[in-house]
Parts: C-alpha cells; sequence; structure tokens
C-alpha cells in the first residue's frame, strides 16, 4: 500500500514539472501571456491617447490596466528596455515598432469583436471582454485571415473604425452626447465598451451604433433623448460614453414620428419599412428569414400578459419576438384591421 502511495507521488510530481505539457510549464506560460497582455494593453491606451489627441501619463496607464502605479512603472519600464516606447521630454511616446504592435492589437481586438457580431450568436454585452482576450492571441497573420473572412470590413459592431494592417489609428469621430445641445439630432456612430459595466448598462438599454436620436433635455443630473422610436434618461457620465455625429438635415418631427413594432397594439396591421441600421449579424439574417421585410405587412397575432413576448403574424406564419427584438423593426402605415362579419 505504501509501494502505490509513493508511486502516486512520484507520478503526480512527475506530471506538475513535466516540460511543456506540466503543470509548472503551463503556469509559466500563463504568466507570460498574463505579463505580455499588460505590456500591450499600455501600448493601446498611449496609442489611442495620442490618436486622440491626449497625453497619456503614468496614471492614466495604471487606471487602464487596472493596477498599481508602482506595477506600472515595471510595464513601462519594461516596454522602454525593448524599445518599444521612450520618454520624450518628460512624455510617453511610442516607438515605431511600439505603433505598429499596438494598431495590430487593436486591430485583432475590433476584427474579433465584428466576428462575434457577424458570425456567432455570443450575446452583445460578451463581445469586448472575449475580444480582450483573443487580441493577444492572434498573430498579424490570423488577424488578416479573418479580416479576409469577413470581407473586410472598415468598422467594429460599436461603431469604432478598424485599421489596416500596418497603419494608422486615426482620431474617434464624433462627440460624446452629454455635449451636445437640446433639440439637435444626431447618429449614434459609437458606444464606448470600456469601463465593462458601463458598457453593459447602454447594452441592457438596447443602444447601439446607427440609432438616429435627437437630444431631449439636459441637466447636472441627467440626459434625456429619444431614439429609435422611446425616450432614454442616462446620467451625464454614462451618456459620455456614447459618441455621436450631428445630423442637422433630420427634421425633429420625422424622427418622432417613427414607429417600431411594439407600438402596434392588437387588432392592428402596419407595414415593415425597414431594419434598424442598430440590427446585424445573425439577429438580422434571422429577423429577415422571418419574413420582417421592407414592404411586408404585420399585425399582433397574440399578446402576453406583460406583452413580452408577443406573436406577431407576418406573411402568413406566426412569430414570437422579444420587446428588445421587436424594436428594432421600423414600420407605417398604422391601421385597424376590418372586423370580421
Amino acid at each position: 500500500m505504501n509501494g502505490l502511495i509513493i508511486v502516486s507521488l512520484l507520478l503526480l510530481a512527475a506530471w506538475a514539472v513535466w516540460p511543456k505539457a506540466g503543470l509548472v510549464a503551463r503556469w509559466r506560460r500563463a504568466r507570460r501571456l498574463a505579463a505580455r497582455a499588460q505590456q500591450e494593453d499600455a501600448l493601446k491606451h498611449i496609442l489611442k491617447c495620442e490618436a486622440n489627441s491626449q497625453e497619456p501619463t503614468l496614471q492614466s496607464v495604471a487606471g487602464a490596466l487596472g493596477i498599481s502605479i508602482n506595477n506600472t512603472a515595471e510595464v513601462l519600464s519594461g516596454l522602454e528596455s525593448r524599445e518599444l516606447i521612450s520618454h520624450k521630454q518628460g512624455r510617453l511616446h511610442l516607438e515605431p515598432t511600439g505603433r505598429e504592435l499596438a494598431v495590430h492589437v487593436v486591430r485583432a481586438h475590433r476584427l474579433w469583436e465584428s466576428y462575434l457580431a457577424e458570425r456567432t450568436g455570443v450575446a452583445e454585452a460578451d463581445w469586448h471582454p472575449l475580444a480582450e482576450r483573443k487580441e493577444h492571441l492572434l498573430s498579424p497573420q490570423q488577424a488578416n485571415a479573418l479580416a479576409a473572412q469577413l470581407g473586410h470590413p472598415l468598422q467594429d459592431p460599436h461603431g469604432d473604425v478598424i485599421p489596416a494592417a500596418g497603419g494608422e489609428l486615426g482620431s474617434e469621430p464624433g462627440q460624446p452626447l452629454n455635449a451636445v445641445a437640446p433639440n439637435v439630432s444626431v447618429l449614434i456612430t459609437h458606444i464606448e465598451d470600456e469601463p465593462d459595466s458601463v458598457y453593459r448598462r447602454l447594452s441592457a438599454e438596447g443602444l447601439r451604433a446607427g440609432m438616429k436620436a435627437i437630444v431631449l433635455g439636459k441637466s447636472p443630473d441627467h440626459v434625456s433623448f429619444w431614439a429609435d422610436g422611446r425616450e432614454f434618461t442616462l446620467p451625464p457620465l454614462v451618456a459620455n460614453n456614447i459618441a455621436v455625429m450631428p445630423r442637422p438635415d433630420w427634421r425633429a418631427a420625422d424622427l418622432f414620428r417613427e414607429e417600431y413594432l411594439p407600438q402596434l397594439k392588437s387588432g392592428e396591421q402596419a407595414r415593415v419599412v425597414a431594419l434598424s441600421a442598430a440590427c446585424r449579424g445573425p439577429e438580422r439574417r434571422r429577423l429577415l428569414d422571418l419574413g420582417f421585410v421592407a414592404g411586408t405587412n404585420v399585425e399582433v397575432e397574440m399578446s402576453s400578459p406583460l406583452r413580452d413576448p408577443i406573436a406577431y403574424r407576418v406573411r402568413g406564419s406566426v412569430v414570437a419576438l422579444r420587446e428588445e427584438q421587436a424594436r428594432l423593426i421600423q414600420i407605417a402605415d398604422r391601421k385597424a384591421l376590418p372586423q370580421a362579419t
């Protein structure tokens, strides 16, 4: 019995220290990957600061990485020793090799988010954290192959421009929603995916890049705006994570007149105008396959007690949709159905 225990302990020890596949080897690889990810995240932060004419600092890098000032100083020291960054006139600056690596990491992240949005059923709130991990694993060759597979997209699902391989990262377009004056029509161009808690709140609200909006009012405590047929109210700090472009050519009256499928009542019929620009990937293809095509008539077939979900009749079939799905379908010409005699 003692011999069996000794053999088992020896096997366990051998497994722990086995080259490449052992526990110690895997632990070392995980530590190396974590250290590399921290360095690449620091490069990414510096790159975004430079692209948006902001000054990266030791404190801002620490905030982006979520680590202490002392640990951040060690990360930056490691980058400087690899000649990826330098301090010029007391400011952090990317060297050409560091800039190239930072652009690749940003490109890999945004391509992977596009893949998750267009080719999988992964929940929107999970795109960013999954891409955060994958961005450090994709080689430039793999990123190029992924771009080709996706048809070389120009923007990710949050509205961010995907930089070209070996290219530059441009400044982020638009301005924060909180900076827009009341009664100004805008296009939501970007939903910032950091910090994660704020992004998850915006995602749960159903806010996405591509939505039309108009600012209704502002106060020190909130920003209220109309988007895709309903009113939203957000704290200013949360509204700052929504980037918009003014669209003075959009009349407020036209935006307020836009109707969406949840507004359709029992006994009414309407015509599908379009799917929201915010609807994309598998979700868009599914709605089109179900018959929600421009020009198609739709009516309420049955409603649950809480009106979520609701069953709609479209092209002779009955389809149940949750409210968040129905809000992606714009309708017009709402009218009462003729009563049966």
